[in-house]
């Protein structure tokens, strides 16, 4: 079964830059402090690590 990985969205994007705002939607976080998981992917988490310093990453067992 693929790993997955737990997505929490902790800081706001406001005064960010565009990319990383949109990077943010296209991971599924809408409002602070929404959580997704999602699959380990390399895309996923190229994704999660342009935005580190807005989400807090854990490690699901599926």
């Amino acid at each position: 079964m693929p790993k997955k990985i737990r997505v929490t969205y902790v800081r706001s994007a406001i005064g960010r830059l565009e990319r990383q705002k949109r990077t943010i939607v296209a991971l599924g976080l809408r409002r602070l402090g929404d959580t997704v998981d999602l699959p380990d992917s390399p895309s996923v988490r190229g994704m999660v690590a342009s935005v580190s310093h807005l989400v807090e990453v854990e490690e699901v067992a599926s």
